[in-house]
């Protein structure tokens, strides 16, 4: 197996092993079995379990960024830009189930707060179309003037939940509910 394979194999058996079996339940012996790598191995691309964490999460977030911002138009009014991103991110997440499992582990656990306090504090670098739009959105008085964490709760907690519930087989998500879903966040931070 070449090196980058390596690594990718190791990627692909952490995403597996954590979406099913969260953080603890995939001790990284484990994952190199699943990847078929020996256990050291795992150790000459991450120095540890956290690296191997934060750099699956960055990859993921480095996947969905360019789904999200294809035909993203910020030109367009803030509304349309808002369902964009959210049916895009939604779509991509009923799509994606393991790397959805993944991040939503990753957001409720110490890892995703310190992601998180990062972001809602601007000290983190990278795609920020998101929060841009909602500081743009209270500066035009079109959304309310509300704190950006409170937007984002609003705006993202209906939509991962709904996600996790067409995952499970709850609601089946077809495109006219995905956009009334969407509709609905935008109707819950709109001024």
């Amino acid at each position: 197996m070449a090196k980058s394979d390596k690594r990718d194999e190791i990627v692909r058996a952490a995403l597996e092993l954590i979406a099913e079996h969260g953080f603890h339940g995939a001790p990284m012996a484990m994952i190199a079995d699943r990847a078929g790598v020996g256990a050291g191995t795992i150790y000459r691309y991450f120095e540890n379990k956290d690296v191997l964490i934060n750099e699956l999460y960055r990859e993921i977030e480095e996947r969905i960024y360019p789904v999200i911002l294809d035909g993203y138009a910020p030109e367009k009014p803030i509304r349309e830009r808002f369902l964009h991103l959210g049916t895009a991110l939604l779509r991509y997440f009923i799509e994606n189930p393991l790397e959805f499992r993944y991040v939503e582990q990753f957001h409720n656990s110490p890892y995703g707060v310190v992601f998180r306090r990062d972001k809602l504090l601007g000290k983190r670098e990278g795609c920020d179309v998101y929060r841009e739009l909602f500081e743009e959105g209270v500066s035009r008085q079109v959304m309310k003037d509300l704190p950006l964490v409170v937007l984002f709760a609003l705006s993202f907690g209906p939509l991962l939940t709904v996600a996790r519930d067409h995952i499970l087989g709850f609601v089946a998500l077809d495109p006219p509910l995905i956009a009334r879903t969407i509709e609905a966040c935008w109707d819950g931070i709109r001024r």
